[in-house]
């Protein structure tokens, strides 16, 4: 029987599917080897172990997310799907990531320490402490060495050279870079006065994941936590996040945005001054205008002139009191005279002498006045005043009723 010739697109695409539809995901451990970056954006390159190799492809948009840079000889972990290249008739790796060997623990390391700290509340905003505004000094937690101390050298120098800048120099990558970053933390926890900063930066380049390791320690993160000086991280670039950025107080994209955020603007405080004393200045001079203003209304309101007008006028009447004072007692003096005279005529008229002129005679008994005749008797002796004397008589016979 004779069998049917398959054309090499028909068998090409047989094996395409089969072989596709077999390895719709793998993970593949091999070292790199001619990897190429062409302008495309794309990386080709090929995995190899000491028995075999495999060409892998990864997209521009995959590998604008990488997390490494890809170099040959490096160790990898690549993840994607076997795909059949018909044109060439041969199969090759799509990759969806591709992280340096190891770091898969790391990975997994990372994500369950971010689920414990989250769980303990070491990343709620509401307890992060905000830097002092004006800090008298900072102490800086980093390598001694390279452009990171340099930079951030360079920008407090210019926007707040008022402040002191302390370097506790640590290792910042490998085994013993954890404990160096938490004694650093401590030490400057420990100092008292003058030797204590206001806040603390914690700070390095960046790096591969394995590269910042340090920063992504329990320790390091209890010891940011506990630190009673403020703590800005700034590890690695500003796509690098590590569970130091996440507990410490602030977090700075690079090294240099860190000096940014703990210092201000010297230049930028000067022109707010000068500003503000402008305003202050011309806020002053206004109310004094005001206030101006309002003392010529007053000085020239009724309310304002009226004391003056009335000392005028007593000053005035004060003149002419004399003269009105003797008026007033001249008048008074007169009609206490007349009141006199008239008193006078009423009493002369009261006198009895005044009686005994028109004929009348006053009578007497032992001394006093006679004022009916039942008040003598027969015998009584009398004394009678008449208008020019007196005479003593005796009474002879009694009162005769009249008529």
């Amino acid at each position: 029987m004779t069998q049917t010739a398959l054309s090499v697109s028909e068998l090409t695409r047989l094996i395409k599917g089969e072989l596709e539809s077999t390895f719709p995901a793998v993970r593949v451990r091999g070292e790199i080897s001619n990897c190429k970056k062409p302008s495309s954006g794309h990386l080709y390159l090929t995995l190899k172990d000491e028995g075999a190799q495999v060409p892998a492809v990864v997209w521009k948009h995959t590998a604008a997310r990488l997390q490494t840079d890809l170099r040959d000889g490096m160790s990898v972990v690549a993840e994607g799907r076997l795909e059949v290249y018909m044109p060439a008739g041969r199969y090759q790796l799509i990759c969806s990531s591709i992280t340096e060997e190891g770091q898969g623990a790391l990975q997994l390391a990372f994500a369950e320490l971010l689920r414990k700290l989250s769980g303990l509340g070491w990343f709620r905003e509401e307890i992060k402490k905000r830097p002092p505004r004006f800090p008298r000094s900072i102490g800086l937690i980093t390598s001694p060495t390279g452009a990171v101390i340099e930079d951030m050298q360079n920008v407090l120098s210019r926007r707040y050279p008022a402040a002191a800048l302390r370097l506790y120099p640590v290792k910042v990558q490998g085994r013993d870079a954890a404990p160096s970053v938490v004694k650093a933390l401590r030490w400057f926890n420990a100092q008292e006065g003058e030797a204590r900063p206001d806040v603390l930066i914690v700070a390095r380049g960046g790096g591969s994941m394995e590269d910042l390791q340090a920063f992504n320690e329990e320790s390091v993160a209890l010891a940011i936590y506990r630190s009673g000086i403020p703590v800005i991280s700034a590890v690695g670039h500003e796509t690098d996040i590590t569970i130091a950025d996440m507990v410490a107080d602030l977090r700075a994209g690079t090294p240099s945005i860190a000096a940014e955020l703990a210092v201000p603007d010297s230049l930028e405080l000067l022109r707010s001054l000068r500003e503000h004393t402008s305003r202050q200045s011309a806020l002053a001079m206004s109310k004094v205008q005001g206030a101006e203003r309002e003392i010529e209304s007053i000085r020239g309101s009724y309310a304002f002139n009226r004391p003056l007008n009335l000392i005028e006028q007593f000053s005035r009447e004060a003149d002419s009191f004399p003269e009105r004072m003797r008026l007033t007692l001249n008048a008074t003096l007169r009609d206490t005279l007349h009141h006199h005279e008239a008193a006078l005529r009423h009493l002369s008229l009261l006198d009895y002498r005044k009686t005994l002129e028109r004929g009348y005679v006053l009578v007497k008994k032992e001394g006093k006045v006679v004022t009916g005749g039942a008040a003598l008797g027969e015998g009584d002796r009398v004394e009678l005043s008449f208008r020019d004397g007196t005479l003593e008589a005796e009474i002879r016979g009694d009162l005769c009723s009249p008529g």
